[in-house]
């Protein structure tokens, strides 16, 4: 499997992560001092740990998808090794965050890094179980899963436009998009999803069996990784 990533990007993106956690504690700390010494500025100190807060999810956020190793980038990387060289993965590297190309079609990859049970019911996936420190973390906003699905088909969508702009309509090959589970503890229930799902470790085997029905050709694939290059 080839590994094309924006190594440039991962590296920024780390830093901004980074940078901001740091700015976060500076903010916290000043309206703590501020809540001490100068209760009359209570006004001021709360927006303080209001901002300091907010910053602090950012930071989080920014450092558990560019700081912190591994990365979900090299998570897929650990879990797709081995595939077959015709194969192409990209990271940050095309108009969405994780795609691969290959004999089994076009592929956008959505990682979650949440555990416990996850099932999609009534249109929607719902995240449940997972223990004590699951259920905390959630509370504070840093495990929600959010909506996959509309993640997926705004991805979808972004990818679509760019391959009209750049091919003809009769070239723009389908756009599946597929979840994938990168946390050991967790459960998985698709039910009737029309968006596949699956845990990291699965996700090898079912690129390999999905390739030989050979969704695309050599030329194919040639001519949409092509576009990446000029991109």
């Amino acid at each position: 499997m080839k590994i094309i990533k924006n190594e440039k990007l991962i590296e920024r993106n780390g830093k901004i992560g980074q940078y901001t956690s740091l700015a976060a504690l500076i903010v916290l700390g000043g309206g703590m001092y501020i809540s001490f010494t100068k209760p009359e500025l209570f006004v001021y100190s709360v927006a303080c740990l209001v901002l300091g807060f907010v910053m602090t999810q950012i930071g989080m956020y920014m450092g558990s998808r560019w700081g912190r190793s591994p990365r979900p980038d090299e998570k897929i990387d650990a879990g797709l090794k081995g595939l077959q060289n015709d194969f192409n993965m990209y990271h940050y590297s095309s108009p969405v965050p994780h795609l691969i190309v290959g004999p089994s079609g076009v592929w956008i990859l959505l990682p979650y890094h949440q555990g416990g049970n996850i099932a999609y019911e009534k249109n929607r996936w719902r995240l449940s179980g997972g223990g004590f420190m699951q259920a905390y973390m959630r509370i504070f906003g840093q495990e929600n899963l959010g909506r996959p699905e509309v993640d997926a088909e705004s991805e979808s969508q972004t990818l679509r436009k760019f391959f009209a702009k750049n091919m003809s309509e009769a070239e723009i090959p389908e756009i599946k998009p597929i979840l994938i589970f990168t946390n050991d503890k967790v459960e998985i229930d698709a039910g009737d999803s029309p968006i596949a799902a699956m845990k990291l470790k699965q996700a090898k085997e079912f690129m390999r069996q999905n390739a030989k029905n050979r969704t695309l050709s050599a030329t194919q694939i040639e001519k949409i990784t092509g576009l990446f290059q000029k991109d």
